[in-house]
């Protein structure tokens, strides 16, 4: 994409939000444009063509004019003299609070660089339980600074990448952002191994046109199928990413016998027709075995809602099918952010209460960091925890628990239930009897026994558990121990 000028972000903005809002937001920009005036960026270009640019990417998602402001305005605090409080007094406490909620520490409140970096992301990442928006706009920000990383030096463009592969695709994945998190791995991969980065792109270039033919004749064969059952439908294909890829090409995987990818998104009018469509796509194709997944019923713990099943294709090829409303298919794409389409300029009440409700990673994040003091060991538990890869488990209703690989049934209890949890007696898993220390799997189905009238919490169980929350109400329980 072009760097948009104001007469872009104006004419967009026109669209959607009202004179009012449109005047707030050129005055943000002719603020921004004063404050940075003379600084430019590592590319020659004016810095102001950097907040604009990010502005513009909310914009294109319907943003808010609280929102656009703040993208104009997010560097002001860091970098020129106007303060939190400059900004709440000429635009509003939204704006401030949003403004601030992106801009750095000073390192004047630190001893070392590395001090300065962990409280920063602690300050960002928390900045969701004020407001979500404080994520997309970092987002934006950071999808514009990894797509000119070129214009830095090679250590600062690993620094970057290595950082946004760290905490920024992970944020982009929690807030359910597929867009933003695909682009940002795949950047940030081409810098970090570069040579990777190259032959999965050729790969995937390679692929995309081998299989092009075989997916434009699937998509019209399901197509016709689902009409002449009275099922409209749009169809698009979809790629593994380069990033995707290259994880497929390190594990030395057939990429042939891979059964996500290639895929077909299929997009239907409304919930029912998901399930009719699967059953005509099972009649055309023969489904694989023991591929199918209800993410419909049992969204993913990021929001995504699908059906999904893999079939034998044309040409022999495995093509998994992805099928989901119109609704659905926007948040499988953007994540929370669609809901600016949805609710208009009141979405930011309905993403945080989407967000405080449903969410895991939010209460995990919550609990994470009313239980940590230091810096370093808040960001050390998001990298260990929140950040890697984790097992999805039930409890006896059906709800879906994230637990970090080998959590044990204490884990389980810690996070269902905290007061109850020093009080756990047994544990069964998959209708079978294990024990405390046993490591839960993936699918797994837990169940855990608790009775209030034993001593709580038994020896040995901080050696026991994975996740730093349990660990820290292991260590603040009171009660005496049973040995």
């Amino acid at each position: 994409m072009k760097n948009p000028t104001i007469e872009d972000l104006m004419m967009l903005v026109n669209t959607y939000t009202n004179e009012e809002d449109v005047k707030m937001i050129m005055r943000a920009y002719k603020d921004a444009e004063s404050l940075h005036s003379g600084a430019r960026r590592q590319s020659g270009e004016p810095y102001i063509s950097h907040p604009l640019y990010v502005a513009y990417l909310e914009a294109s998602r319907f943003a808010d004019r609280d929102t656009i402001c703040a993208c104009l305005l997010h560097d002001t605090i860091e970098d020129t003299y106007i303060t939190k409080e400059d900004i709440a007094r000429e635009y509003n406490e939204d704006i401030a609070i949003l403004t601030d909620g992106v801009s750095k520490i000073s390192r004047l409140n630190y001893s070392t660089k590395q001090e300065q970096n962990m409280a920063n992301i602690r300050k960002l990442v928390t900045g969701i339980k004020t407001d979500v928006r404080i994520h997309q706009i970092k987002l934006a920000d950071r999808t514009h600074n990894m797509r000119t990383l070129g214009f830095k030096k090679r250590e600062k463009q690993v620094e970057n990448a290595q950082e946004t592969m760290d905490i920024m695709v992970h944020i982009a994945n929690y807030l359910g952002d597929n867009e933003t998190q695909v682009e940002l791995r795949d950047l940030s991969l081409m810098y970090l191994e570069p040579d990777i980065y190259k032959y999965a792109k050729e790969t995937r270039d390679k692929i995309e046109e081998e299989s092009k033919k075989c997916l434009e004749e699937m998509s019209q064969i399901i197509k016709n199928a689902l009409k002449k059952e009275g099922i409209n439908s749009e169809i698009t294909p979809r790629i593994k990413s380069i990033y995707g890829i290259s994880k497929y090409l390190e594990a030395n995987c057939n990429l042939v016998k891979m059964n996500d990818l290639l895929a077909l998104k299929i997009v239907v009018e409304d919930f029912s027709k998901c399930y009719q469509s699967l059953g005509v796509i099972h009649r055309e194709f023969r489904p694989v075995p023991n591929r199918m997944k209800d993410y419909i019923c049992n969204p993913k713990t990021n929001l995504y809602q699908s059906l999904h099943t893999t079939v034998f294709g044309l040409e022999g090829r495995h093509i998994q099918a992805q099928i989901r409303t119109e609704r659905m298919h926007k948040i499988a794409a953007k994540g929370l952010a669609a809901y600016w389409e949805f609710y208009g300029q009141n979405a930011k009440h309905y993403m945080q209460e989407e967000l405080e409700k449903k969410s895991q990673f939010y209460s995990y994040l919550i609990d994470a960091n009313e239980s940590i003091e230091s810096n370093q060991a808040f960001v050390d538990c998001l990298k260990a925890e929140l950040f890697a890869n984790h097992i999805h488990v039930y409890d006896q209703t059906g709800e879906v628990i994230e637990l970090p690989i080998d959590a044990s049934p204490i884990d389980f209890a810690y996070r269902i239930d905290s007061d109850k949890a020093p009080y756990l007696t047994s544990a069964t898993v998959n209708g079978e009897d294990v024990s405390l220390d046993y490591k839960l799997k993936n699918q797994d189905r837990v169940k855990v026994v608790t009775n209030t009238d034993v001593v709580g919490l038994k020896t040995g169980w901080e050696n026991i558990v994975k996740t730093s929350y349990a660990k820290q109400k292991i260590k603040e329980f009171k009660a005496p121990m049973k040995k």
